[in-house]
């Protein structure tokens, strides 16, 4: 749907005006919102009313009717007048089930809607996220099977290194979205409903509806919790349920935030070396100043929005801080931003992560002349290894290939010439016994180590169990617009 000329009279938030998924941006919507409250009335009527109360079928029909037709003006403007959100959908309900009126929110408190949908929402964001980052590690996974065996350079310091493989490589970045599957699951996994807990947690509106009958008291919390499709409830609560459960579910989003930021850096970094690309469209252009550039802008989104999801676990860590005794209001504003942004973020980072690796570009020549570079530099303790074997000196042959490393060294870094260490290996004499070895000690495969059955073993010991429960959400692909 286009948006209005009004629309662009006022802010749009772009994690939704350009980025997020619909089922997320539908997941935290009004629509979402307000329809859900009205579903946990009717629970907890029909919960009251099997549980004894005078609450007719008709006005459970009457209001199971009404569930969709929100009068979101009506409703705006009972808050203008009352100052307070859920009494204006008390009142716009009531208006369109007039019978049911009577019994619409009996004995409950705000939070029995607005943190009961809250959590609702963080159930159903996690149900959202977690098939996305299956895929996201699905299409890692193929990649890094696929490159399970070819050489490139590695960098610690971001300095040359010992040899690993691209596929190798792939593995440390699949091991840390693994990590955040697990991570995620058990976020979702733990997260249980307020239920029916009354003003201050104490269930006291609801033992007097029922005349003291604590077994009808618990029953009903038992029954809503189990239609909103919640195994359980917490036992206690204040007005409202613990805001460490806010922490717990955003910092699981955090972490996830800085696995994406470390790949994508990485990505961003290979890019600039032009051994890894991103997918890079057909018309897509990289500059408006120079035509000629492929700029990592997938990578770089994903950086700059994993910043502000490390970000926004600040919130729930200072709200959950300053929850005086059993409530404090100045909760509520806050999160109204802090639990919707940082879903959406994930779901932005994990949609453009999955496009990337659907179409990462590996350049194998590129890889090879960079190993080519360096890998004289590193095969000098095979050279020594040999000669030692061929009945040479050990200190002495160290000696020498120090000198002549030293002279290569001077040509790379002050020169801007090609890395000739070979050349004077091949043309000092000392050397004529390894001679004939040369091109098998500087086989890049023999310096890889044990890389390609690490990837093996780790992609069907680590990765496979964890896909298995999503083998059939695995066909979608994503295709980024704005």
């Amino acid at each position: 749907m286009e948006a209005s000329v009004d629309e662009f009279m006022k802010y749009r938030s772009p994690l939704v005006s350009r980025y997020a998924s619909k089922e997320m941006a539908y997941n935290f919507s009004d629509r979402k919102k307000f329809t859900t409250w009205r579903k946990l009335w009717i629970y907890l009527a029909k919960a009251e009313k099997d549980l004894g109360l005078p609450i007719t079928d008709a006005q459970l029909s009457e209001m199971e009717a009404h569930v969709e037709d929100i009068d979101f003006a009506r409703a705006a403007e009972e808050e203008r007048k009352l100052r307070h959100d859920v009494m204006a959908h008390v009142h716009t309900f009531a208006h369109c089930c007039p019978t049911a009126a009577p019994i619409i929110h009996l004995g409950a408190t705000s939070c029995y809607v607005g943190d009961n949908t809250d959590l609702i929402m963080l159930r159903d964001g996690f149900d959202i996220l977690l098939p996305k980052l299956a895929r996201v590690i699905d299409r890692l996974a193929n990649f890094a099977e696929k490159y399970a065996d070819l050489p490139t350079l590695g960098f610690t310091h971001y300095q040359p290194a010992q040899l690993t493989t691209v596929g190798k490589r792939a593995c440390l970045w699949l091991q840390d979205l693994v990590m955040d599957m697990r991570n995620l699951q058990r976020a979702r996994d733990d997260l249980r409903f307020r239920g029916v807990k009354g003003t201050t947690g104490t269930q006291a509106s609801f033992l007097q509806l029922f005349q003291g009958d604590h077994d009808k008291v618990e029953e009903l919390d038992k029954m809503v919790t189990e239609m909103a499709g919640f195994k359980k409830s917490y036992l206690v609560t204040g007005q409202t349920y613990s805001r460490k459960v806010d922490i717990d579910s955003l910092s699981v989003l955090a972490s996830l935030g800085s696995t994406v930021h470390k790949i994508c850096t990485d990505i961003r970094l290979l890019a600039n070396q032009k051994e890894i690309e991103e997918p890079f469209e057909k018309e897509q252009i990289g500059s408006s100043a120079m035509p000629y550039k492929r700029n990592p802008m997938r990578a770089e989104r994903c950086c700059s929005l994993a910043r502000h999801l490390m970000a926004l676990v600040s919130d729930p860590l200072q709200t959950a801080s300053v929850q005086w005794l059993e409530r404090t209001l100045d909760d509520s504003a806050n999160r109204r931003i802090s639990l919707p942004e940082s879903f959406l973020t994930a779901d932005i980072i994990l949609s453009t992560l999955q496009n990337i690796t659907e179409g990462l570009v590996v350049y194998p020549k590129v890889i090879e002349r960079h190993i080519r570079h360096e890998l004289p530099f590193m095969a000098t303790e095979n050279i020594i290894m040999a000669m030692v074997k061929a009945g040479g000196n050990r200190q002495e042959c160290h000696e020498k290939i120090r000198v002549l490393s030293q002279q290569a060294a001077a040509v790379v870094k002050q020169d801007g010439g090609d890395n000739d260490l070979l050349d004077r290996v091949q043309a000092d004499p000392y050397f004529t016994p390894i001679l004939h070895q040369l091109d098998a000690l500087l086989d890049p495969t023999t310096f890889t180590g044990r890389a390609p059955q690490q990837v093996a073993r780790f992609l069907s010991e680590e990765v496979k169990p964890v896909l298995e429960p999503y083998n059939s959400k695995m066909d979608v692909k994503i295709e980024l617009e704005l």
